[in-house]
């Protein structure tokens, strides 16, 4: 498999980041949230990382989190069925993480469908918990999952 590039998304990459959101995310909910236009916006909001991971010219995956003062929230991750289990997503959370820890954030928190068993699986193995469930998160028509992570780390004490 040709090697990935990651970096920040430009705002030509939010169509493309658009429609894989619609059909590896939304898929089966009634409207398109996150349209090219709610993409584009989150590209130049200054409390946003959009970053893409790319082959060639073209974006396999995705991640969009916000940051707040002491918090970050995952929007959204995505990661085309072609390229996934090859590392992708662990590598989009790693620099998010990255970026979240230089910025003086203390935690991550995010939601998925309940009945995304995969996407479960991953957030449990990077270390997310499980912290609650919304009945009709989704368009009042699927639970959601919510989960988070604190991603302080412990400085080794230096006194012994």
């Amino acid at each position: 498999m040709t090697a990935s590039v990651f970096r920040l998304a430009q705002p030509a990459d939010a169509y493309e980041i658009a429609v894989m959101s619609r059909y590896l995310i939304e898929v089966g909910l009634r409207g398109w949230t996150w349209h090219p236009d709610r993409v584009g916006k989150a590209i130049r909001a200054r409390d946003t990382n959009v970053v893409v991971a790319t082959v060639a010219t073209h974006v396999v995956a995705f991640a969009i989190m916000e940051f707040g003062d002491t918090s970050a929230h995952l929007s959204l991750l995505a990661v085309k069925p072609t390229h996934q289990r090859c590392g992708l997503g662990r590598r989009l959370m790693d620099w998010l993480e990255e970026a979240a820890l230089t910025a003086g954030i203390t935690s991550i928190k995010l939601e998925l469908r309940s009945n995304n068993f995969g996407a479960r699986c991953f957030y449990r193995m990077l270390g997310y918990r499980e912290t609650a469930y919304v009945s009709g998160y989704y368009r009042g028509v699927e639970t959601a999952v919510k989960m988070s992570r604190d991603i302080r780390r412990e400085i080794p004490n230096p006194i012994r």
